[in-house]
């Protein structure tokens, strides 16, 4: 749809799929531009169809530990660890973010996996000292290089959820480690994380990549979601 789409324009789209049986997956990409009231089109979504999570039915079953469907990027965090073997139960987990989209269902994630869960804000006081506490600190607030190293506790695994594009030359030599900046300097811009990689990597014992970390795993998960989307839809 065009960028100008209204909200009505847009609800319309989302009804005709929740109609059509040919189509078993439906997301709808967040955020919506300013004019189209996001709320109310995520309400119209079938919740059988809602793959990404996002529906007030599905984000219930998610905190009664019972989900349809998983949020993807807070689902792919869960599968990395699993896959690194990184224990969750009885550590102390924090948070920075605590948006709809990866801030709260990551925090209720790491709760069901038996985690101690913080989630800090822009609020919180003595944010790196909360942060210091964390086994495994999710950072998730759109701010580039805001977690650094006295953000981190030595040993902590750190996962790094921001996706912010820099054109700054000081700032790329700052945020950048020296393997990165060829590539900058070549391309003019570079994809950076929330957390300040140079400083962290050397205090945590775990670090994702950005990019290369996180991403490809929400994709993943959201194909998990589409193929249970349409199985279901063939037994019903």
């Amino acid at each position: 749809m065009a960028a100008t789409a209204v909200t009505d324009e847009v609800a319309a789209v989302v009804e005709e799929y929740n109609r059509r049986r040919d189509i078993h997956a439906v997301l709808v990409q967040l955020p919506l531009p300013p004019q189209v009231d996001a709320t109310r089109v995520l309400d119209l979504l079938d919740p059988a169809k809602d793959v990404d999570g996002f529906h007030p039915d599905n984000v219930g079953r998610l905190v009664q530990k019972r989900a349809r469907f998983v949020p993807c990027t807070p689902a792919g965090i869960m599968e990395l660890l699993a896959r690194h073997e990184i224990p969750v139960a009885g550590r102390r987990a924090v948070v920075i973010g605590r948006s709809d989209i990866v801030g709260k269902p990551m925090a209720l994630l790491l709760m069901h996996a038996d985690a101690t869960v913080t989630v800090c804000h822009s609020r919180t006081g003595d944010l790196p000292g909360v942060c210091r506490e964390a086994d495994i600190l999710v950072a998730a607030m759109g701010r580039a290089g805001f977690v650094r190293a006295g953000h981190v506790k030595p040993g902590a695994v750190v996962i790094d959820v921001g996706m912010n594009r820099i054109a700054d030359p000081h700032q790329a030599r700052d945020m950048l480690v020296p393997e990165r900046l060829a590539e900058f300097e070549k391309r003019g811009h570079a994809l950076v994380g929330d957390v300040h990689a140079p400083s962290v990597r050397d205090v945590a014992s775990a670090l994702t990549p950005v990019p290369g970390g996180v991403g490809p795993l929400t994709i993943a998960m959201l194909l998990k979601n589409t193929v249970r989307a349409a199985a279901a839809a063939v037994t019903d």
